[in-house]
């Protein structure tokens, strides 16, 4: 089951992927995994290669979009696509560290989704839920 989905409403030309988890981090994991899907469907991906993203922050809020922008960063820079995520986060120190399993992305053997651009502070949401957490967040497309 995905823990991630796309709700209706987003901004138009952009992104708005909500994550849920019984933690904050997993809700986190969840709103990457749908970002990583987006730009490539996670279906064709294997879990090759392990890689490691950290961010800080100076509340939560920075601090989720940073983790993401890493995450972000490393897709765009090494083509590293996660099909599976775990992100700690460490919500006193607003420290958070992400371990991703997947592979690099080839034009030969995975499909092209979107081009996500950037992570937004846009319409971000971050709540406390009975079952957890649940996560929003608008990526700029």
């Amino acid at each position: 089951m995905q823990g991630y989905s796309y709700p209706p409403g987003g901004p138009p030309a952009d992104l708005l992927v909500e994550g849920r988890g019984r933690t904050l981090g997993e809700a986190v994991a969840n709103v990457a995994l749908g970002m990583l899907n987006a730009i490539t469907p996670l279906e064709g991906i294997t879990e090759r290669e392990t890689y490691r993203a950290e961010a800080e922050g100076t509340d939560l809020q920075s601090l989720i979009l940073n983790i993401l922008d890493e995450i972000l960063f490393l897709n765009d820079s090494e083509g590293l696509t996660a099909k599976s995520l775990t992100v700690e986060i460490d919500e006193g120190r607003f420290r958070a560290s992400a371990v991703g399993q997947g592979e690099r992305f080839s034009a030969a053997t995975h499909e092209v989704g979107i081009a996500v651009k950037a992570v937004t502070y846009h319409m971000m949401k971050i709540e406390r839920t009975t079952d957890g957490y649940r996560v929003q967040v608008v990526f700029d497309t």
